[in-house]
């Protein structure tokens, strides 16, 4: 079956429209997701916008509160912890989102996760529940897996000690 060619004398879509603003597209992409003033900054770059005209519709969007990096951290954080993501991981993306350190200690201390709790319910959710580390290979697997997820040192060893210690107290 032959396939229907388009029309050659039809104009093409893109002379019929012109791009949109830089803002109408920020506005565009925080419609699906909140996005940090760093990334709306390069997906405008990215896009051809001119960097004046792009920082124009960063600081109009800022103003409008449409975006705000506080917000995004918020969410952001909300939803690694979700995902089982420690403190270390949350501060490096944050930080590549462009925030400033300060900011991003306050945004952690005021998440008041409980990070051995998440620590082991990561544990749980790749080792099983059943599963005790007294193999010191096996608590040093655990331990890489939930260092790799950006849990501190010091959570990671108080999280594979207890189930070591608790494994001691059943016998």
């Amino acid at each position: 079956m032959k396939r229907k060619s388009a029309d050659p004398d039809a104009s093409p879509k893109s002379a019929d429209k012109s791009k949109p603003s830089a803002y109408a597209k920020a506005l565009g992409l925080l419609a699906r997701r909140e996005h940090s003033r760093r990334e709306l900054g390069q997906k405008l770059r990215r896009g051809g916008y001119a960097g004046d005209e792009a920082d124009e519709a960063l600081a109009r969007l800022g103003e409008q509160r449409y975006q705000d990096d506080g917000r995004f951290a918020e969410v952001l954080i909300r939803n690694r912890i979700a995902q089982g993501y420690g403190p270390a991981r949350l501060r490096a993306e944050l930080k590549n989102h462009g925030l400033p350190d300060a900011r991003i200690r306050a945004l952690l201390e005021a998440a008041e996760a409980d990070w051995d709790a998440a620590a082991t319910a990561q544990l749980q959710r790749r080792f099983g529940p059943a599963g005790r580390a007294a193999d010191p290979a096996e608590r040093a697997r655990r331990a890489q897996f939930l260092l790799r997820r950006g849990f501190s040192a010091a959570t990671v060893r108080r999280v594979t000690h207890a189930d070591v210690d608790d494994a001691d107290a059943d016998s």
